[in-house]
């Protein structure tokens, strides 16, 4: 098929007519995603009898929105309850939380659902101009390169580890040992099944995802009135944080770009899916970040990078079955399903007896990425308004979302009882500092390292040397050890930065104290934001405000700073407002980079006692 203008316009044309299916389509696949336990897979399903009455290329356009819309509608749970709607989201919580918990849910969701549009579109357009060579990759990626992509995503339990190594091993060795429940992959024998026939697949995924992220947070949930600490003041809700969050998309343009096509090339791959891709996008993003410290704190990279893979692997998955009539999913193997009743030969075939159907679901899937985005993005602003619900409120509702969702996978009420037993698992994992992230990890990619590993040494009849037997695997190792040396190389440059740094000669400061009446502050253009007005509406008769409280009139880079110790909160929220940057390098002393410098006066901490240590997080 000859591309262009005018074939390209009248795909476009055409798909645009079905704005009509593609709108609910969207609206429909965003409510299942977000419901923990529901799939494209078994919607599609259900709406079987509705597809096939339909003609191909319109059931085509429906079912590919749908599926989009379902990866963009995984990550509001999981931002706003930390409780990933689908497998890809899971890496979601680890930033998207964190930012809904300081009030930053409205930025977070527009992160996500800008990250999404974006991959999206990237990686379909991608998919549209490299198809014939895309095709090829299910085709080079055995047994041993997956190998070494699933320890790719395997490393992120040390990246999660990172507070706590010892809990965080401890705690991804035991998500491997439930992930090894099951028949093994060569003679199908029972492994730890315990009796119960249910098992004898493994660990369904649903059912340990909802338990260990849903009910578990539920009963977390429990202990406080709302999601949102009051500490962070009443909820934005207005435009000027979609503007914001817009703004960050945009600057990470980059971010999201690479990501996405990890997520495309992933996805090409049948059977390793978006949590894989998520993960791994994840831990890569984290590794060649210049500030890999912020990583699981609310830093809105850690949002871009899952969400974006996450997407691409939509486009990926469809290149094996339109291509070579390989399903690259569950939720591909039902749209071959339909495919295959309307009459339609799939292969290599499609591409000269049908192009417009063959490139046409491409173009779909683009513009149902440009409808989510125009859809969903206005309805940030109010979606956030969940972190001030009232958890007596929200908690019912969790739990009776996600034990539906629990059983709607497979119809087992076995199932039901096994997300209720990961949920008491989960909360007894987060009570006493385990990471679920890390038990979730080797739950859902201990069975594939486990399946491509065993397979690749079964063909070497045990021979290990078949690991580094391939060209493209080699490179794939090396750049799994550079991933991982980086960190440390990164660490040890600057270590050996830090002495030569403190050997030379200060440059001319100027030294600002926290009180506004102090000396050199008199005069001062101050101005005060949000934050400090209702700082000093709480400090009525505490004393003066700290000028650390007020705000520059000259807006220069934010800084990047965080306490630790007692009276850690107090520190960090007294630093975050200021407008310049702040090198952190002692006890009670600010070293600010234009040249000044801020004493911390013990009657500045206000109720925090005066041993807190400061910790420099700049890169």
């Amino acid at each position: 098929m000859g591309w262009d203008s005018g074939v390209l316009l009248d795909l476009i044309g055409t798909n645009l007519g079905y704005w009509w299916i593609i709108v609910p389509a969207v609206l429909l696949g965003v409510v299942v995603g977000a419901v923990p336990g529901f799939s494209a897979q078994n919607t599609l399903i259900i709406l079987l009898p509705v597809t096939l009455t339909m003609p191909v290329d319109m059931a085509l356009v429906f079912m590919v929105s749908l599926y989009c819309a379902t990866h963009l509608g995984g990550g509001i749970p999981a931002i706003l309850v930390n409780i990933p709607g689908t497998g890809g989201a899971a890496a979601t919580t680890l930033d998207g939380y964190q930012m809904a918990k300081q009030g930053r849910g409205q930025q977070a969701l527009v992160l996500c659902f800008t990250a999404s549009v974006i991959g999206g579109l990237v990686t379909s357009l991608a998919t549209l101009a490299l198809l014939p060579w895309l095709a090829q990759i299910g085709y080079v990626m055995r047994s041993v390169e997956m190998v070494v992509v699933m320890l790719f995503g395997l490393t992120l339990i040390a990246v999660v580890a990172a507070e706590d190594a010892l809990k965080g091993l401890i705690a991804g060795m035991f998500g491997l040992l439930i992930g090894a429940i099951g028949t093994d992959h060569i003679y199908s024998t029972p492994r730890a099944t315990f009796g119960f026939v249910e098992l004898l697949d493994g660990v369904p995924l649903v059912p340990a995802l909802v338990g260990l992220f849903a009910i578990s947070e539920a009963l977390v949930m429990i202990e406080s009135e709302t999601i949102a600490r009051k500490q962070e003041g009443p909820l934005a809700s207005n435009w000027a944080a979609t503007v914001e969050g817009l703004r960050l998309s945009l600057k990470g343009w980059w971010q999201i770009v690479w990501t996405g096509f990890v997520g495309l090339v992933i996805g090409v791959i049948p059977g390793a899916g978006a949590s894989i891709a998520s993960f791994v996008a994840y831990q890569q993003s984290r590794m060649f970040s210049k500030t890999p410290e912020l990583y699981g704190t609310g830093h809105p990279e850690g949002v871009l990078a899952p969400e974006s893979a996450n997407n691409g692997v939509t486009s990926g998955t469809l290149v094996p079955l339109m291509a070579i009539g390989v399903p690259g999913g569950s939720t591909a193997a039902v749209m071959m399903i339909v495919l295959q009743y309307h009459g339609v030969v799939l292969g290599p075939r499609l591409f000269v007896e049908n192009p417009k159907l063959a490139y046409g679901v491409f173009v779909a899937m683009v513009i149902a990425y440009v409808f989510m985005l125009f859809t969903i993005l206005p309805l940030a602003r109010y979606m956030a308004r969940v972190t001030i619900v009232p958890t007596r409120i929200l908690v019912p509702v969790i739990v009776a979302c996600t034990i539906v969702g629990a059983f709607a996978d497979r119809q087992y009420v076995f199932d039901m009882g096994l997300a209720l037993a990961f949920g008491v698992l989960g909360y007894i994992a987060r009570k006493t500092g385990f990471h679920v992230t890390a038990i979730l990890i080797g739950v859902i990619i201990g069975p594939l390292f486990e399946q491509y590993l065993v397979r690749a040494l079964r063909i070497s009849q045990g021979d290990l040397s078949i690991l580094f037997s391939s060209t493209l695997g080699n490179v794939l190792w090396g750049l799994l050890v550079l991933s991982l040396a980086l960190p440390y190389a990164r660490g040890l440059l600057r270590r050996s930065a830090s002495p030569a740094q403190a050997r030379s000669p200060p440059g001319p400061e100027r030294v600002l104290s926290l009180h506004p009446e102090a000396p050199g502050n008199r005069g001062r253009r101050l101005r005060r934001g949000p934050r400090s007005r209702r700082i000093a509406a709480g400090r009525r008769g505490a004393g003066p405000l700290p000028l650390a409280r007020m705000r520059h009139s000259r807006p220069r880079p934010a800084p990047r700073a965080a306490a630790v110790g007692s009276g850690a909160q107090a520190l960090d929220g007294l630093l975050e407002p200021l407008l310049f940057p702040v090198h952190l390098d002692g006890v009670g002393i600010a070293r600010v980079a234009s040249g000044a410098v801020v004493e911390l006066q013990p009657g500045d901490l206000g109720a925090a006692p005066p041993d807190v240590f400061l910790q420099d997080l700049r890169a």
